[in-house]
């Protein structure tokens, strides 16, 4: 994802954004902290599903997100190659590529208020990535309790 100057992000993708809200509360206060479409000011959270006071809100973190090694293709052509020539084309099957796929699910619970987003895996650094804004909104929330 790209800011307007055309810079991308550091963190991980994140899809959607917290939604604006009219009138007193939560609109007057800059989000100090987003998780996918989960905003965090010093004293809301602010979800496509309502708003609640961040001292009231529990926070859930759910990895859905799993690694996968495979051969990539590239490695099985050059073995098929090599192999013609001399039997160490097979050494080309041990190159392995891992990604990661899945989601990160952050669910946010409170009086009236229930709202689960998915973070997509764009590698392992996603999990630790979650879990650190969720820490930063939960000591958020003990400074505002």
């Amino acid at each position: 994802m790209t800011d307007h100057d055309g810079v991308p992000d550091p963190e991980p993708v994140v899809q959607g954004h917290p939604p604006a809200l009219a009138g007193p509360g939560p609109s007057a206060e800059q989000f100090v902290v987003v998780i996918g479409d989960i905003g965090v000011t010093p004293h809301w959270v602010v979800t496509p599903n309502g708003h609640a006071p961040l001292r009231s809100v529990q926070w859930v973190v759910r990895d859905s997100s799993r690694t996968e090694e495979s051969i990539p293709a590239y490695a099985i052509v050059l073995a098929i190659v090599f192999v013609m020539a001399c039997l160490l084309g097979l050494l080309f099957l041990l190159i392995k590529e891992r990604r990661t796929v899945g989601y990160v699910e952050v669910t946010v619970q409170a009086e009236g208020l229930y709202h689960v987003t998915q973070i997509p895996a764009t590698g392992p650094q996603t999990l630790p990535w979650v879990h650190s804004q969720v820490n930063h909104a939960r000591s958020w929330a003990a400074r505002a309790g």
